[in-house]
């Protein structure tokens, strides 16, 4: 088995299932389109007039919308296969974008952005379809790799939205003459084009179906199994999968619960934050965007380390421990008087906090067997997905009072109590342990 240093080797990529590579590179492209949104959209609303609850509201609808689609997709995705909702993605995504890029209409622009998620800093995922992307990367990796690969995704995630972030301060200047709104028109541009980019990635794959389903291998086995004692046997198999089942229900209940804590904590700030400092600091995307393109290529760094790390001493330690770092970083933010301390406790904090994306992916997937893996992924992404975007609604309600603390403040309550109950309550159904147990 390749170690995940290898991965970043060429032998240690090719190692890796074909789709499985293609997929990773089809989501980095995608963060780069993400990277430069998360910082550009925020501000470019705000040129066209919009203030901070209203900016709060636009990504909690996106947040919303996210979340009901994402738990169709992903049950869906475990029947009929995950390809077809990522082409779906793709080709949506560049008819929104080059319908926004050529008209000002102001609700088109909504539906757009609350469809596809603009601005909320996806780390190249596929909105609402990411649920059966997840599952159909996962698909191909063995369960004591999945932490370290997962891991080396995020990172190549992070670097791509450091890049993205980096052009976010050169796109609105890219048009000669240009100003206002219109300056603006090189951000939709390029998610137009790495759109069309990934669909002709995606379209030329061959899908493997997911793994059987427990009904349909029972059955199977029914036909072939007609004596007394082979029904016996069955009927023992057919328990043992209902109590398999049922652990799996339970420690998804789990997740859905302390994913809720933290989202609902990482949403009140997290979006705003190139608002935040806007409005704080008086700095604009030429300064807010080599601090996000910073923070996105040494986050993608610790997340190489997380992923090895994940190996040694397991998934679960490996997501909290850097957590703590978090918490104290976020709290000194809105303490210091200055941008530049601002954002080194800003790249401090997503190092340690997002560092750890890649080991989250691996333990929410590892919690079930591959036909409920569509299951899982959406659960994941709800729980994360409806807390996270009533989250932008509450910072940005907070801000419009004039309040640039509070919202860290209760942020960090919200973190602290995740990183107990994450510990307390999935500690014990860390995958890669329960692996290394068996």
């Amino acid at each position: 088995m390749a170690s995940s240093a290898a991965l970043y080797t060429l032998r240690g990529w090719r190692s890796l299932h074909p789709t499985t590579r293609r997929l990773i590179a089809a989501r980095f492209l995608r963060s780069i389109a993400q990277g430069a949104l998360a910082v550009d959209f925020v501000l470019y609303l705000h040129l066209r007039g919009w203030n901070a609850p209203e900016i709060g509201l636009l990504l909690m609808g996106g947040g919303f919308v996210g979340a009901a689609l994402s738990l169709a997709v992903g049950v869906s995705s475990d029947r009929i296969g995950r390809k077809l909702f990522l082409l779906i993605y793709e080709i949506g995504l560049a008819l929104g974008t080059g319908a926004v890029l050529f008209t000002q209409n102001a609700w088109l622009l909504i539906l757009v952005a609350v469809l596809f998620g603009f601005g909320r800093g996806a780390n190249g995922a596929s909105g609402p379809f990411a649920p059966a992307e997840m599952a159909w990367l996962a698909q191909d990796i063995p369960v004591m790799r999945r932490g370290s690969v997962f891991s080396f995704n995020a990172a190549l995630q992070f670097w791509g939205m450091g890049v993205g972030s980096i052009l976010s301060g050169f796109l609105p200047h890219l048009l000669p003459g240009v100003t206002g709104p219109a300056a603006y028109d090189p951000l939709f541009a390029l998610n137009l084009l790495i759109a069309v980019v990934n669909y002709a990635q995606i379209a030329t794959l061959r899908e493997e179906a997911p793994g059987k389903s427990e009904t349909g291998a029972l059955q199977e086995q029914t036909a072939e199994q007609t004596t007394e004692q082979n029904e016996t046997a069955l009927h023992a198999q057919q328990a043992e999968s209902q109590a398999v089942r049922h652990r799996e229900n339970k420690a998804l209940t789990l997740l859905t619960i302390v994913n809720m804590v933290n989202a609902l904590g990482v949403g009140i700030v997290a979006p705003l934050m190139p608002y935040w400092f806007s409005i704080r600091f008086g700095v604009g995307p030429e300064a807010i965007g080599p601090v996000y393109g910073l923070t996105f290529v040494f986050t993608g760094l610790s997340s190489l380390y997380v992923g090895r790390l994940s190996e040694r001493i397991g998934l679960t330690k490996s997501i909290l421990l850097p957590r703590l770092i978090g918490i104290v970083t976020l709290i000194a933010m809105p303490l210091v008087p200055t941008f530049s301390i601002a954002a080194i406790l800003y790249v401090i904090r997503s190092i340690v906090n997002r560092g750890s994306m890649g080991a989250r992916q691996a333990f929410s997937v590892g919690l079930v067997r591959d036909q409920r893996r569509g299951l899982a992924s959406s659960l994941n992404a709800v729980s994360w997905n409806v807390p996270a975007a009533v989250g932008p609604a509450v910072g940005g309600w907070l801000l419009g009072m004039g309040s640039l603390f509070w919202p860290f403040a209760l942020a960090s309550s919200l973190q602290l109590a995740y990183i107990v109950m994450f510990s307390t309550l999935l500690g014990p159904y860390d995958p890669q342990r329960k692996k290394a147990n068996a």
